[in-house]
């Protein structure tokens, strides 16, 4: 790249966001994807139009998270009530127990993480057609334009995208497909640099002429299928064919006065709730905002919640436990009880029977509230990447076992699955659409923002700024070096196992917030974007 001057992107000074007010307004990860939201409604479409833009300009902005071969979620606020969508992928056909171990022997125990037999039928683009089909006021391919026009002409590489795609490289670069298609001039882009990524325009706007089908059992499936075949996987047109979104009602837990809502399993976002629902028997609102105490108590919270998500959730008919027991206020205050003020424990799950992603949301001046996400799971998915059509493949199967268990790999089963987006009312009433992105961190995000929000009323930008914590497992966490140095102190006396990061882009999420300021169309909204990637909230 030639510069008239350089830079050092590292910037070492912490950056203040403002949060935004605007009737009409989209809050992505990226502002090339919260620009192609916007155009959406300023051609005359909703919320829904707004966000399917945005969610495909994000597979080309930030394709080191999300891709064609993406699944996803959303919540929807339709004017009236609420809706919940499942598009989550399945299993292939050949994905049996015996077929699996046959090629990774007898005592294998775990999923590939990378390559084709990690790779599930991705649900992105039926998503989208979905909501499209239902709630949209423009015609499908319409929405595809400004994603098409961006792979096409390119765009110039971000500071929080670079670093991700330059990490990525060294384990990825041998995948099929992936140096051909994200490795231009045989490494990684710098920041600045035009990236530009036509095969994916030809794959979206082969889905915008033919509203999906292409993708699911058409000329694109049968290209994946192919280029599967060549490199070991079994994953074929026909599983594409067979895959259709499911419309869920969502499930709640109340907060303090308000009621929030999350997508029912096969997902975590049970676990937001549960912690939520164990930090209701505590008066956080007593306790300093950044204090040790206010920290430990939602540190403990959110690994009992974990504790219980990783033993029992799955895809509904495979699971021991029903969400609602799993949310029954009885058994969360038995749980509320296991935690010591005075040290942190390595919980192990109850018995609830007796009791790499994005995120965007969107919101017009006529009430419609839509929180999204979309992932192809860790940072480029599979590392697969089918050349002609830029269909970049998730890696979900790896969240399967090849144990016995709630999350046992069978064909048409959908694996365990970490991308939550979540929703918030009051009254029945619409109040913030909201998520954070990143793996596991994601209900830990939920939970830290709300009660940021709920218990100490900080505004939707400061609570996304706001330092946040890691929980990893056992007693182990990652803080952001802005945490206070005192409560860092006293988490340690108390036995968590702290270690400090340095870098805010690598470990604690990245959130998008739009919340109700009043009367959409007089008050508007106020929304967030997280400054821990290259994001925009924006608005007219």
């Amino acid at each position: 790249m030639t510069a008239i001057m350089k830079f050092d992107f590292q910037n070492p000074y912490p950056t203040t966001r403002l949060p935004v007010f605007a009737r009409n307004i989209v809050s992505t990860s990226h502002p090339l994807a919260a620009q192609a939201g916007l155009r959406m409604m300023q051609k005359g479409g909703n919320a829904v139009d707004a966000a399917i833009a945005a969610a495909a300009a994000m597979m080309i902005c930030e394709p080191v998270s999300n891709g064609l071969g993406s699944d996803a979620f959303a919540i929807l606020w339709d004017g009236k009530e609420l809706h919940g969508l499942n598009s989550s992928g399945h299993a292939p056909a050949a994905w049996t127990v015996e077929h699996l171990r046959g090629k990774y022997g007898p005592d294998a125990s775990k999923m590939p993480k990378r390559g084709f037999d990690s790779v599930t039928v991705p649900g992105a683009v039926a998503g989208w057609v979905a909501l499209s089909d239902r709630f949209g006021k423009l015609p499908f391919a319409d929405l595809l334009e400004p994603a098409i026009d961006i792979a096409e002409r390119g765009y110039l590489m971000p500071v929080v995208v670079q670093q991700k795609w330059a990490a990525a490289t060294p384990e990825l670069q041998h995948m099929p497909g992936f140096a051909e298609s994200f490795l231009p001039w045989g490494r990684a882009p710098e920041v600045g640099e035009l990236f530009q990524f036509k095969a994916a325009a030809r794959g979206l706007r082969a889905i915008a002429q033919t509203k999906g089908s292409a993708l699911y059992g058409g000329e694109i499936a049968q290209a994946i299928e192919q280029f599967a075949a060549m490199n070991g996987g079994g994953i074929t047109a026909h599983d594409f064919a067979a895959f259709k979104p499911e419309w869920v009602k969502p499930i709640a837990r109340d907060y303090r006065g308000y009621t929030v809502h999350e997508i029912p399993p096969n997902g975590q976002g049970i676990a937001a709730l549960m912690a939520l629902g164990i930090l209701e028997k505590f008066d956080l609102a007593g306790l300093p905002v950044d204090g040790a105490d206010s920290q430990h108590l939602q540190i403990e919270a959110m690994k009992l919640a974990f504790a219980d998500v990783y033993r029992y959730v799955a895809e509904p008919a495979a699971m021991e436990v029903t969400p609602a027991q799993m949310l029954d206020d009885v058994y969360l205050a038995s749980r509320a009880k296991l935690i010591d003020m005075k040290r942190a424990q390595d919980f192990g799950a109850g018995n609830p029977v007796k009791g790499g992603t994005i995120y965007l949301t969107a919101a017009d001046e006529d009430g419609m509230m839509i929180s999204f996400i979309q992932s192809n799971y860790m940072g480029f998915g599979s590392g697969c990447v089918e050349p002609h059509f830029g269909v970049s493949l998730q890696n979900r199967g790896h969240g399967f076992s090849l144990q016995p268990g709630p999350n046992q790999v069978a064909p048409g089963k959908r694996p365990f699955h970490t991308i939550i987006p979540g929703f918030l009312t009051q009254g029945g009433q619409p109040v913030m659409s909201f998520g954070v992105m990143g793996g596991n961190m994601q209900p830990q995000g939920h939970m830290q923002t709300l009660v940021r929000m709920l218990d100490y009323q900080q505004n939707p930008q400061a609570a996304c700024d706001a330092p946040r914590w890691r929980f990893n497992s056992g007693l182990e966490i990652n803080v952001e070096q802005q945490m206070n140095k005192a409560t860092l102190q006293a988490l340690s006396e108390r036995g968590h196992k702290v270690d400090v990061i340095n870098d805010n882009y690598q470990d604690f999420g990245a959130g998008q917030f739009i919340c109700r300021a009043g009367d959409p169309k007089r008050e508007g909204y106020v929304a967030a974007s997280d400054s821990r990637r290259d994001g925009l909230a924006a608005g007219y």
